[in-house]
């Protein structure tokens, strides 16, 4: 038998999957093209990408059990799912562009096909994707866990900032429909790398899964091993750093033009997706020579309290669109801050969960947990939607339209949640005398 080489086995495929996946972030980059082109509002075409999220977090809280069963069986599910969502997502913009110019309105089944391709089926990809190789890199590198499941979910981080700038070139280049010819494309690119990634992923061959009778407990009698309130406090308290991340990255492009910075909006989303990968790869890694894992979070949740409470005293969004050079600084700094924060929070999860739970059920009780980003999805965005939308009004800073004082009062929300979440991991997240096995 052919020595196994981790790297081949676990790392490599799980990059291959997760750079393929993490293009759901991208989304940003080619929404208004598409309202464009189908002729709705972005505000209609912008429910795909939510949709995207929920069921990303629902498919993994169902799915975790086939992926606890049969990785090569999910890791397919994904490539699958994936790849026709992708290209079906690019019918529904070829067929909507043609209604739209023919008839001069947009065609609903268009949009509902882009919600049911973008939203549901590549949802259901990005779940059993999202969740396929973490268990597997755990088994391969027992004394590296958060290194393991930070390089894979770095690569679902980093997957923005290698593709946006792909996907504006091909959408610059590839002339009339270049959208939908976009989304074809990748749809073939992504499958081949995902299939490989299928292929090659496999756990240890001395690793034996636990059969049912063998694990003895329910992934529910898992979870009711150690008192209920400490899994409610982990989830909380990841549902918290994401409905946070979202608020303030929504907001990020306004924010980044409000301080005068529009020129390099498109460098500072590069800047901010490397800290959003960094922080994946850096908290995990750190967190590994921790004795208590739960500490990351409360650094993460620190961390993000300290620079948003001084971005809010300095009034730095308000006050930075008059130039101030300090201002502007420090607002970057949040930016960046809590896009590390906030992808440290998903590349600990597995790993913090591990700890206090095994690895029996750990595919399970972590797709359970991704509910929390389904939810977040849905209510992140919309918080600061609505707070911009009601609060503040809208004044001409370098010619652009923007909300200052709405950016603004965001922060006071996402300051008090954050503080929540450092409360809820000091005394509802228990430290453990020893890690689970």
């Amino acid at each position: 038998m052919k020595t196994q080489n981790k790297w081949i086995c676990a790392a490599i495929p799980a990059l291959l999957l997760h750079c393929s996946i993490g293009t759901v972030y991208c989304w940003s980059i080619f929404s208004q093209e598409i309202a464009d082109y189908i002729g709705f509002s972005k505000g209609a075409t912008e429910w795909a990408f939510s949709f995207a999220i929920f069921f990303l977090g629902m498919s993994a809280a169902f799915l975790g059990n086939v992926v606890e069963k049969d990785i090569h069986k999910s890791s397919l599910i994904a490539a699958i799912c994936f790849a026709a969502g992708m290209a079906g997502t690019g019918f529904f913009i070829f067929y909507g562009g043609n209604y739209y110019a023919a008839n001069g309105t947009g065609s609903i089944l268009a949009l509902i096909g882009i919600y049911v391709c973008y939203g549901f089926i590549m949802g259901i990809g990005l779940g059993t994707g999202y969740l396929s190789p973490v268990k597997t890199l755990m088994l391969w590198f027992q004394d590296r866990k958060g290194l393991a499941t930070g390089l894979a979910v770095a690569g679902f981080g980093a997957a923005k900032a290698i593709a946006s700038p792909i996907m504006q070139a091909m959408l610059n280049n590839l002339g009339a429909g270049g959208i939908y010819k976009m989304f074809w494309i990748l749809a073939a690119v992504y499958f081949i790398m995902m299939f490989s990634g299928h292929i090659l992923l496999r756990k240890p061959a001395d690793w034996h899964e636990p059969q049912k009778k063998e694990k003895g407990q329910s992934m529910m009698a898992v979870i009711k091993s150690r008192p209920i309130a400490n899994y409610i406090g982990i989830w909380l308290m990841f549902y918290i750093n994401i409905t946070c991340g979202l608020a303030l990255i929504s907001q990020e492009k306004m924010i980044v033009k409000c301080i005068g910075l529009a020129g390099m909006a498109g460098l500072i989303a590069t800047i901010s997706a490397v800290f959003n990968a960094g922080g994946r790869l850096g908290f995990s890694a750190w967190a590994d020579t921790m004795k208590d894992r739960n500490t990351i979070y409360k650094l993460i949740f620190i961390l993000s309290i300290v620079f948003t409470g001084i971005v809010i005293l300095t009034g730095g969004i308000k006050n930075g669109a008059e130039g101030n050079v300090l201002l502007v600084a420090l607002v970057l700094g949040l930016i960046f801050v809590v896009n590390a924060g906030y992808g440290g929070g998903f590349s600990n999860v597995p790993t913090l969960l591990s700890d206090h739970y095994g690895m029996g059920n750990i595919s399970a009780i972590h797709g359970l947990t991704l509910s929390a980003w389904a939810i977040a999805g849905l209510t992140g965005n919309q918080l600061a939607n609505w707070i911009v939308e009601h609060t503040g009004e809208k004044v001409e800073v370098h010619g652009i339209l923007v909300n200052p004082a709405g950016y603004q009062n965001v922060l006071y929300v996402t300051i008090g949640l954050y503080i929540v979440a450092l409360l809820i991991s000091i005394f509802l997240v228990r430290p453990m005398k020893d890690k689970v096995k």
